[in-house]
This record gives structure tokens, sequence and C-alpha cells, in this order.
């Protein structure tokens, strides 16, 4: 797979490209936003979804045997995770699943705990369903964040805390949690009865092997309080597909989920997309491999960019993910003003890092999921908006 070779996504209804004039007002803006890659799926899932079409008919589906099998070998294989069958409950999406989860699973006036700066849907599924939304903003340091032991358990002591949402790895700063960070966590949801959600929809997309530890694998305890969100769709770019899995070991709470899914009428999964979830899993390991090989390159590429003609610009190696989190605050830019001298000046469309939190001014995400052509060009553009600023100052 040549990871390198351009793809025109424009003409093709890409929200990530044909939605610019949209989401930032202009068309004439290089988009590094939206976490889904500028690749083409593993040939697998390509060869899967053609003979499913080439069947011609497409009526109501249900995930067969073998697709469950292709989770359970994947997460055994891959995370060193051995999940039952039962244990496996299909759904639409990771963000449907949330909202689903925070319906069922707490009452209005509970309190739901997230760790800010975090993926925008997790503020809005609370707060659009009546809940009170609780931060426990991370720890950073030089770019490292860390989560805030003794923030959270002042928070939970209150005793309304009732689900915390987990971004395990993190979107979108980086981190691959040890199994220490998740330890002493579960810890603290054990002493304060707090359920959790853990999206691990990134689970895949780490730089070290074997480093994602999920957080039902830690102990009987947090498999019992748990419900761990998965898809193939970041990791294969198929997330136009809607094919995502919640792997919950519990029972009470799975049927309580299942419930949840029945009310709202959203459990049917559509043909295309377990066909290509199914091959993802059984094929593309392989494909995998040498993506997360040219992701870490982009990566490098732009942290040595920085370091040598951007300083201004901070930015630390991530752990996990295929997203950078810059931190802009050297510029004295922060919010809109940052984002319109990012799209008028630089001609670059990133994620706003305020979206995240109020603790993410001043910061931007950038998908690094792309050629590196692209990436050098986002750097060229930056580095000239810069030092245009800069000479206009003096």
């Amino acid at each position: 797979m040549d990871f390198n070779l351009h793809i025109d996504r424009t003409r093709s209804n890409s929200y990530k490209w044909d939605n610019r004039a949209a989401v930032f007002g202009t068309e004439d803006v290089l988009p590094m936003w939206v976490a889904d890659m500028d690749f083409q799926a593993p040939p697998a899932v390509s060869r899967a979804v053609r003979e499913r079409v080439e069947h011609g008919v497409f009526g109501y589906t249900y995930p067969s045997p073998s697709y469950y099998e292709s989770i359970i070998n994947w997460m055994q294989n891959r995370h060193n995770w051995k999940i039952e069958k039962e244990w496996i409950q299909f759904c639409p999406g990771v963000v449907p699943a949330l909202g689903l989860i925070v319906e069922m699973f707490t009452e209005p006036g509970d309190q739901v705990m997230i760790q800010t700066p975090v993926y925008p849907p997790f503020h809005s599924v609370v707060e659009n369903h009546g809940r009170e939304l609780v931060r426990s903003p991370l720890l950073e340091q030089d770019g490292y964040y860390s989560m805030d032991f003794a923030d959270m358990e002042s928070k939970m002591a209150g005793g309304k805390i009732k689900l915390l949402i987990l971004c395990s790895p993190h979107n979108p700063v980086g981190r691959v949690w040890t199994r220490e960070e998740l330890q002493r966590l579960a810890d603290l949801c054990a002493k304060w009865n707090v359920l959790v959600v853990s999206d691990e929809i990134h689970a895949d997309l780490v730089f070290e092997a074997g480093s994602h530890i999920p957080f039902a694998s830690l102990s009987e305890d947090a498999a019992q309080r748990s419900m761990i969100c998965t898809a193939p769709s970041k990791t294969f770019n198929i997330a136009g597909l809607n094919t995502a899995n919640l792997i919950i070991p519990n029972k009470e709470l799975r049927v309580k989920f299942s419930k949840a899914l029945e009310i709202h009428a959203m459990g049917s999964a559509t043909p295309l997309g377990l066909a290509a979830a199914e091959a993802a899993y059984r094929e593309g390991a392989e494909w995998l491999d040498a993506l997360l090989d040219h992701v870490r390159g982009n990566m490098d590429y732009v942290c040595d960019f920085c370091e040598g003609h951007l300083p201004e610009v901070k930015v630390r190696r991530p752990e996990g993910t295929y997203l950078l989190w810059l931190d802009f605050r050297a510029l004295g830019l922060k919010g809109k003003e940052l984002s319109s001298f990012l799209i008028e000046e630089a001609k670059l469309g990133l994620n706003s890092g305020d979206a995240f939190g109020t603790d993410g001014d001043g910061f931007m995400r950038m998908n690094l999921g792309c050629t590196r052509a692209t990436v050098e060009e986002a750097m060229r553009r930056l580095e000239a908006a810069i030092r245009a600023t800069s000479t206009n100052k003096k």
C-alpha cells in the first residue's frame, strides 16, 4: 500500500474536503481536521465490499458467527484480551453508543465526568441529555498530559458522579494510558461506585505494539463496571460504513444497553459495513502495521520541523492516534483569533483546541493521516504565515 499516493477526495461528498466552505468559510484551506484519513481502505476490505455489492441484494442483515470470531481473534492477537461472543454488542457508531449510555445509565441531575481537553462529543452527549457535566482537567507539563487523580477523587466524593467517559487512547493529546494509570482510575471508580464507558476507538493506532490496555482487562471488577467502545472505523478508514461494537462483560449492563438500542431502533447493521469490518479484522494487520510506520514518519516530520524552524509552535510526539496536538500559545493567539490566523494566513483547516474544552484554548489538532506531501505543504504554509506575521509586527 502506497500511503503517499494522492487520491482526489473532492466531489465525493467528503465531509473533510467538500465541506470546507461550510466549516472554515472558504474552500481555500488544506483540510487536516476531522478524524478520517486520506488513504484507501485495506485491499481486503475493498475486495470484500465489491464481492458483497456483486451479490446485488442488500436486505436486512445481522452479524454472522464469523463476524464475531474476527473481533474475538483481533482482540486476542492485538491486545492480548480474551473476550466472549456474548459480550459483543453491535452499534452503528461509538458516539451514538455514548449517547445511549448516558441516557440509559444515568438520570437527570446525575453527574458525568470527562477528562479535558477531550473529543467534543464527550461534552455534548452529556449536556444534550440534561446531565451535569463534571470536567477533570488533565495535568500538562511540557506537552505531556497525565490524569489528575486528586481532582477526580475530590469530585467523585460528592457522590453524584455516576458515570465516567474515558478516552483511551486519548484524543486529542495522544496519550496511551499505562496499566498503572488505568488501575488507579479503576480503583477510584470502584471506591466511589462509578460506572465507566471507555471509548477505545483509537486502540489499534498505537506506536508501541501492545501498549494499549483495554480498561475491562484490568481486573474482574473493572470488567464488571465498564463498557468498552470499539470500532474498525478509525483503524482502517471506514468510518462512513457505520460499524462499531461495544464489548460489555457484565450481563446486566449488556441487557440494559441492548434495550436502549431497541428503544431507539438502532441495532441494525448494514451488509457492506459488516463485510468491511470482518475483512479488516481478518486480513488488515499487515496493512495497519505499514500505516503506523507512515503516520509515525509524518509525526516525526512535523515535530522535527517545529523544533528546527518553528520554535513558537510546541508539540510532543504522541503515543497513539494519527492526531497531533499543537500548542500555539507562544504566538499570543487564542480562540477565534488563532483559528482565523490559520485559515486566512496559513490556509490551513485544523480543529480548534477550544472545541475540546477551555483548557484546549491556544491549541489546534492536526490530522496526519495523509500523504507526506500534504504534511510538507502544511508546514510550508504554517512557517510562511508565522514569519510574515513576525515581520509585520516589527
